[in-house]
This record gives structure tokens, C-alpha cells and sequence, in this order.
């Protein structure tokens, strides 16, 4: 069945989608905290 290669490489996305989001929600706050966004904007 070719529906199972779309679910298999929509995981693969979904997996690397959600990676990606959970390590920005780790990263953004460290770099907020340490002010590196407020002094871009100087």
C-alpha cells in the first residue's frame, strides 16, 4: 500500500517538526535570559 510510505515519512517529519519546537522552547528562553535579543535591537 503506498499510504503506508506517507504515514512512515510524515512521522520522520513530524518527528524532526517537533524536535526542532521542543529544542527552540529550550534555546529561546536561555538566549532571552541572557539578554542576546535585547541587544539586537540597540
Amino acid at each position: 500500500m503506498a499510504t503506508s510510505k506517507w504515514i512512515k515519512r510524515l512521522g520522520v517529519w513530524g518527528f524532526f517538526f517537533f524536535l526542532c519546537k521542543g529544542l527552540a522552547w529550550l534555546i529561546v528562553p536561555v538566549l532571552l535570559a541572557k539578554g542576546v535579543f535585547s541587544s539586537m535591537g540597540d
